[in-house]
């Protein structure tokens, strides 16, 4: 009987052993809320300078969502509007975007017919003042913030526009800018079509749809499509599963989320009758293709509907929903991962200071497409066609990041009121734009230089006398890198040409002239007209 009552004793202690793990956790999440609430008073309260109490508790908060994982994120009532930027493609502002640069933040993109479009602001502007308050010191996120308000208000800048003595002053109407997610669609070559998506906002299936529509109502031999999701950072997941329904039938897995809460997992199928099943589609994706980006390409290769081609993208495979914290405060939350139908998660699971660490193959998981085809899980998808990384050298790079580039288009369009058209522009002044580097005294460090003096600084801390071969390796890399101008030449030009167009032609003009001399676009053609192969690929006989 003693040992009854002792077995009977032990079974309700594990039947209640989960209640008061709950409990317990219950009790420690409220201690540590009263704990928190406490600290913020008595900082708040008896620090010795004065403090603003909302940076304060966002710094709190960032620095508790900081160790999650990148996308997890707090958004403020001011951060609203950035938020409608990412899922509806609109905002309430003027339509221009912005960049820091010394003291005040350049127009650096101009949406056409927005506000800033009709009442004559021009990329290049520096922004000195809005509604009398100064725009001095201030970062690009502060300056937008001021610029957006509800359409309808009025809002006064202050700007200095290069080669121009005096200020400008500017007046326009805020309204609700709508920002395409399709900027450009046309033949990249005879009966190959092309559209580029840039973000997964509303409508971007119906968009991309539409595209394709006209393009075979104007073509009706269309032979192949490549749809470009290269730095297509994401958005709206059933916007994915959307665009995979244009070309795979209804009623087919594109995408299922899990997550801790079982009650949101969720499984997303198409649900209409595709456009066009049997089209050819290349997919080109590189390693800034996310999320929603992921989720489209990924269920492609897994249905063998498509080629993708380019570089491995990003490896987010992880959903966001919004919660409301009152105040019209809200934290962006990672609730569950996404599977595409294969059963692999592309999702990064290692982060280097808030970016994917790319994972050997070896420790990836093989899935099997529908075809047998082997693919991989975890650190994005991979291409079945990969094709190599930007070969951009240093010096472009250092030309951008420098705005060498944007400052001689700034120059460029203040002495050209007009250009040919998109297609037909080129520029050929190389010694204009030589000269103008010079002027601004152009320095930039290699990659070499810089692991050279990573070397240099390691050899000292370990008594090696290696100094003299660092300095002479330093000076031959200086002077081979006078050249590095010339050798560049042509990926340079092209840079030129695409930020010169953007100031006439706006986004769709960047993007039509990013097509000239693209490589990864000549090799979809190549492919498109080559059937043998395409099929090859999607078999798995290539």
């Amino acid at each position: 009987m003693k040992n009854k009552r002792l077995l009977l004793l032990a079974f309700s202690l594990l039947a209640l052993s989960p209640l008061w793990s709950q409990q317990s956790k219950y009790f420690d999440i409220s201690k540590n809320l009263e704990i928190f609430a406490n600290a913020y008073k008595e900082v708040n309260h008896s620090y010795v300078d004065e403090l603003d109490p909302g940076k304060v508790m966002r710094q709190g908060l960032d620095a508790m969502l900081e160790g999650l994982d990148p996308y997890t994120n707090y958004i403020s009532e001011t951060d609203i509007e950035g938020y409608r930027i990412q899922t509806d493609g609109k905002y309430n502002g003027i339509g221009a975007e912005g960049q820091q640069m010394g003291d005040y933040m350049i127009v650096t993109e101009i949406y056409e017919n927005s506000p800033a479009h009709k009442a004559g602001l021009k990329v290049g502007d520096a922004i000195l003042a809005v509604d009398g308050q100064s725009a001095k010191g201030k970062t690009e996120r502060e300056v937008l913030e001021f610029l957006r308000g509800f359409p309808g208000t009025q809002a006064d800048l202050v700007v200095r526009r290069p080669g121009e003595s005096k200020e400008l002053k500017i007046s326009l109407q805020r309204e609700e800018v709508d920002i395409p997610n399709v900027p450009h669609f046309g033949l990249v070559a005879e009966d190959i079509g092309y559209v580029n998506l840039t973000t997964y906002t509303r409508d971007a299936a119906r968009n991309v749809g539409n595209a394709l529509h006209d393009m075979k109502t104007k073509n009706p031999h269309l032979k192949g499509l490549i749809l470009d999701l290269r730095d297509n950072g994401g958005g709206l997941l059933n916007e994915a599963v959307s665009l995979v329904n244009l070309f795979i039938p209804r009623g087919e897995l594109v995408a299922s989320t899990k997550g801790k809460v079982p009650e949101w997992d969720n499984i997303f199928k198409t649900f209409n009758n595709p456009m066009d099943e049997n089209i050819p589609l290349v997919v080109l994706i590189n390693k800034m293709s996310a999320s929603a980006s992921e989720v489209t390409c990924g269920a492609l290769q897994d249905l063998d509907r498509a080629v993708l081609m380019g570089q491995r993208s990003y490896g987010k495979g992880l959903v966001q929903n919004m919660k409301d914290l009152g105040y019209n405060a809200r934290v962006k939350l990672t609730t569950a991962k996404y599977y595409i139908p294969s059963g692999r998660c592309i999702q990064a699971v290692r982060y280097k200071n808030g970016e994917p660490v790319d994972i050997p193959e070896s420790e990836r998981a093989q899935f099997k497409t529908r075809n047998g085809r082997v693919v991989l899980d975890g650190g994005g998808v991979k291409p079945d066609v990969l094709l190599p990384h930007d070969t951009a050298a240093g010096v472009v790079t250092a030309l951008l990041q420098q705005h060498i580039i944007f400052d001689y288009a700034t120059q460029y369009a203040l002495r050209h009121p007009s250009i040919d058209s998109i297609e037909l522009f080129s520029f050929t002044d190389w010694d204009d734009f030589s000269r103008f580097v010079q002027s601004k005294n152009f320095e930039y460090e290699s990659a070499s230089e810089k692991k050279l003096k990573e070397l240099r600084a390691i050899a000292a801390s370990e008594n090696y006398p290696i100094g003299a071969d660092i300095q002479a390796m330093e000076t031959k890399i200086k002077s081979d890198k006078k050249d590095d101008l010339v050798k560049n030449k042509l990926r340079i030009l092209h840079e030129i040409e695409q930020e010169i167009v953007g100031r006439y032609y706006f986004q769709r003009g960047k993007v039509r002239k990013s097509l000239k001399n693209d490589p990864e676009v000549e090799e979809a053609v190549k492919l498109l007209n080559d059937p043998g192969r395409y099929k090859a690929i999607l078999a798995g006989n290539s």
